[in-house]
C-alpha cells in the first residue's frame, strides 16, 4: 500500500509526521528518517486498529491547487 505522508520540523526540532489519509495517524523522529521510520510501524498499526473495528482503512485525499 502507498500513502502519502507529511514530515514537518517543530520548534524543538523534532520532526513530525503524519499520515493524511488515516486520520490521528501521526508519529514523530529526532530526524527525517527516525520520523519516517516511526510512521510506518504508525500506519501499520492505525491501519491494523481500523480493520478490527470495522472502520474504513483510509478516507479519501485530493491534491487542489490553490492561487495565492
Amino acid at each position: 500500500m502507498k500513502l502519502i505522508i507529511t514530515v514537518s520540523q517543530d520548534e524543538d526540532g523534532m520532526f513530525i509526521a503524519d499520515c493524511p489519509a488515516i486520520p490521528g495517524c501521526i508519529s514523530q523522529g529526532k530526524t527525517r528518517k527516525e520520523a519516517e521510520k516511526n510512521i510506518q510501524e504508525a500506519i501499520r498499526a492505525c491501519l491494523e486498529v481500523r480493520a478490527e473495528k470495522g472502520m474504513p482503512l483510509t478516507v479519501a485525499t485530493r491534491q487542489i491547487e490553490v492561487h495565492v
